[in-house]
């Protein structure tokens, strides 16, 4: 992280030095605005997580534990997945609204073969598949808190950069004024928008980190307990220090250096914008990938997750330094788009034997073939990826009733299934209004529900079944399911001068962008979320 801030830093004015420790924030309780809302969301970063490395923490997650903490945050619908919950976190609406029911789903009437659609891209674009596509913002439907920022004051400035182009786009929304995303060996934006100097700088010291080895990083005397060897297919994980040859692009990903790189290219855009220093509040968002990328591919109980957190932490620690010595008056937000749930072959080494992979009998493809010969229907009959399960548009209309009710009856038949609910089902379960930990099943289901994209039938697995059937080189653990392991995230809000407290409470991640929004006086209604007091004692910072 200093080593990238060294080398980004360099304006024609000599940049400030980047602080080892943080300030103390001072006792009085801050009353105006803040000029700088810094929303920050570590993907997969559950509360899990955040409860087992919390004592561990000393650096910049220390600083920002000692705020105002909600460790029981909830992306309360149903599709724990990144682009969904990304959509939550500056809209305060659940992705029903949002219309971001999935990282990808399947809309039958696009003009490409294979029918699948990704949460952040233009699918109109020529040429382009759900794998190789244009990143756009057009699936969005609803604002973020920088649109209404701007609306309510265009000289606001709005930021977004992130290690994934669905964080970056969910939490910037639609009139970022810039925005910024690793694209696999470079930091890259929406199409037409220009390169300012700050991010070829940091291309460019991100292409000399890559193009040399990365020898293995320090092993914290608390991680080795956890370093221990596990099989998982045909590879040994659990104990790796995140090495790397050198132009190892994938590796390089999937390690504690693209945290460093988004936030040194965020501390970049933040001296060469001045953000903070104009006449109204400016927002950057942040998100930092590398944990989801870690956890997908190493687990999260091993060296490997142990090592993250502390680069983590350390990492945010010298941004917040590097803040500090701007000299701006900013609040910090941190919280995840959703949880995970360590791997199975781990799991069940440690006390978990009823742990499982998904049964491949249970795909779409495979069940719809079923229901064609025994209804004697020709095929494709059902279609999906994962969870959502559409009827195939070739089904004649009069036999789809049939056939939804059939796939019904056999993936309830499935001893890994919990549920499966037709749209209809769906549509009729009202928005929940209880605490999101005792939802129903429908109601999270329906949180997560949009009917132009949502499939016909949703299938959910079971508690400790995971969705991948078998693992495989950076892809060994996942998330995606309603159980709270994926739900549940913490939610922390800093800034100096900030009474610190915790409320062990639930509340969701849609009450995010009504809370900041009332830091700064901006009003803000229709949203499925609401404002969350961070006054400890008799104040309400929700009646500004």
């Amino acid at each position: 992280m200093k080593a990238l801030l060294a080398a980004l830093l360099l304006t024609t004015t000599a940049a400030p030095a980047v602080a080892q420790t943080a300030a103390a924030p001072a006792p009085a309780a801050p009353r105006i605005p803040p000029k700088l809302i810094v929303a920050i969301s570590v993907d997969q970063f559950s509360a899990d997580l955040f409860a087992q490395y919390r004592n561990r923490f000393s650096d910049g997650m220390a600083r920002l534990a000692g705020g105002v903490v909600f460790p029981a945050g909830y992306q309360s619908h149903a599709a724990t997945e990144t682009c969904p919950g990304h959509s939550t976190i500056l809209t305060g609406m659940r992705p029903a609204h949002t219309g971001i029911v999935a990282n990808t789903w399947l809309d039958q009437s696009a003009v490409r073969p294979d029918k699948l659609v990704y949460c952040a891209e233009d699918e109109t674009a020529p040429g382009s598949d759900h794998e190789k596509y244009t990143p756009s913002d057009i699936h969005l439907k609803v604002p973020t808190l920088g649109d209404m920022m701007k609306r309510a004051d265009p000289r606001t400035r709005v930021v977004s950069v992130a290690g994934k182009d669905r964080a970056a786009i969910m939490m910037g929304g639609h009139n970022t004024d810039q925005i910024w995303f690793w694209g696999g060996k470079s930091f890259i934006s929406l199409a037409g928008r220009q390169e300012p100097a700050v991010v070829t700088r940091a291309n460019t010291a991100v292409a000399a980190l890559l193009a040399a080895p990365q020898e293995a990083l320090p092993l914290p005397g608390y991680c080795k307990g956890l370093s221990q060897p596990i099989a998982v297919g045909e590879q040994t994980l659990g104990t790796g220090r995140f090495e790397r040859a050198a132009g190892d692009a994938k590796a390089f990903r999937a390690s504690p250096a693209l945290d460093g790189a988004v936030f040194a290219l965020a501390a970049g855009l933040i001296q060469d914008m001045k953000l903070g220093q104009g006449p109204a509040t400016d927002l950057i968002a942040i998100g930092a990938s590398a944990t989801d990328y870690v956890g997908h591919s190493r687990g999260t109980q091993g060296a490997e997750m142990c090592i993250q957190m502390e680069q983590l932490d350390q990492t945010i620690g010298g941004f917040l330094a590097f803040l500090n010595q701007q000299g701006v008056d900013y609040e910090v937000m941190l919280t995840a788009d959703h949880g995970a749930h360590d791997m199975t072959e781990r799991q069940v080494q440690r006390a978990m034997p009823m742990e499982s992979h998904l049964d491949p009998a249970s795909m779409a493809k495979t069940v719809g073939a079923a229901i064609g010969r025994d209804l004697g229907i020709a095929g494709p009959v059902l279609l999906g990826p994962e969870g959502d399960v559409y009827i195939a548009d070739s089904v004649p209309r009069a036999r789809r009733a049939q056939v939804l009710a059939e796939a019904k009856r056999r993936y309830l038949a499935m001893p890994q299934v919990a549920a499966a609910l037709t749209r209809d089902e769906i549509a009729a379960t009202p928005m929940a209004t209880t605490p999101p930990e005792n939802w129903t099943l429908p109601e999270r289901a329906r949180a997560s529900f949009d009917p132009q994209r949502s499939g016909d039938l949703t299938v959910l697995l079971k508690p400790r079944v995971t969705s991948i059937i078998a693992p495989a080189p950076y892809y060994v653990e996942t998330h995606g399911s309603p159980w709270d392991y994926d739900r549940r995230v913490p939610i922390l809000f800093w800034r100096k001068g900030m009474t610190a407290f915790e409320q062990p409470l639930s509340v969701e991640t849609v009450d995010i962008a009504p809370t900041l929004a009332a830091t700064i006086g901006l009003k803000v209604s229709g949203l499925d979320g609401r404002c969350l007091d961070l006054d400890a004692g008799a104040g309400d910072t929700c009646a500004r």
